[in-house]
């Protein structure tokens, strides 16, 4: 077995466990906070989560072995991973804006919970990353 065979085999559930990290990040967070954490809090992972179904939704063997100037369908795929990646890149930023927010505001969550929605948002994007990578069918 070669290591894109290997690959295909277990990057799934490799980017699975990356999801379920991300997430846990988050939910331990929420339940570690001594203070109700705000709904705005819970958008940026919420929009990374979204992202990633955005990206496999789309195979890449449509993007990438058959491409064709003239191929009527292939630009669809492509503006729509286009609109993903700006839903992840947005939903980062939105974490790290909440990051500094928590870090400078005293009344408000604390910076762990900043932290932990900057930690979502990045493993749950690498985990979509890492399921399209795998995905060939």
């Amino acid at each position: 077995m070669d290591l894109a065979e290997l690959w295909t085999i277990f990057g799934p559930g490799v980017a699975g466990a990356v999801f379920g990290a991300g997430w846990w990040f988050w939910v331990d967070a929420v339940f570690c906070s001594s203070v109700k954490v705000p709904f705005v809090h819970y958008l940026p992972g919420i929009f990374a989560s979204l992202a990633a179904l955005m990206f496999n939704s789309v195979k890449k063997d449509d993007i990438i072995d058959h491409y064709s100037p003239y191929d009527e369908g292939e630009w669809r795929g492509k503006l729509w991973l286009f609109i993903a990646y700006i839903v992840s890149f947005i939903s980062l930023a939105a974490s790290v804006g909440l990051l500094i927010q928590d870090a400078l505001v005293k009344t408000g969550p604390s910076a762990w919970t900043g932290v932990a929605g900057v930690l979502q948002c990045v493993f749950v994007l690498i985990s979509g990353l890492m399921y399209w990578t795998c995905n060939s069918e």
